[in-house]
């Protein structure tokens, strides 16, 4: 059973800088992908970064710029720096982990932890 366990988050001013990390365990999967998603209070679920195992990286164009996704694979972890913060990016971050089998891919969930940008 894959669990993600997130770190990081909390309260910062706008300009200010924070770094979210995640760990997976239980992972078996040689293809996988981890990501950072986001959920503002009336708004769906959006994909913020996300990452391959062959460190294929994406970005949400309001990401783009200000925040950097990496990853260690040896230790399952993905780390998310946020810089610049806005108001607008207050919200849920969720840590993803993809895996792909047989065709298919699975998603998990990290609990999800508040960013909030308030001055």
């Amino acid at each position: 059973q894959v669990q993600l366990v997130e770190s990081g988050g909390g309260l910062v001013q706008p300009g200010g800088s924070l770094r979210r990390s995640c760990a997976a365990s239980g992972t078996a999967s040689l293809l996988d992908r981890m990501a950072w998603y986001r959920q503002a209070p009336g708004n769906q679920r959006e994909l913020v970064a996300r990452i391959f195992r062959g460190d294929d990286i994406s970005y949400a164009d309001f990401a783009k710029g200000r925040f950097t996704i990496s990853r260690e694979n040896a230790k399952n972890t993905v780390h998310l720096q946020m810089n610049g913060l806005k108001l607008e990016d207050t919200a849920v971050y969720y840590c993803n982990y993809g895996a792909y089998y047989r065709g298919s891919w699975t998603d998990y969930w990290g609990q999800g932890t508040q960013v909030t940008v308030s001055s």
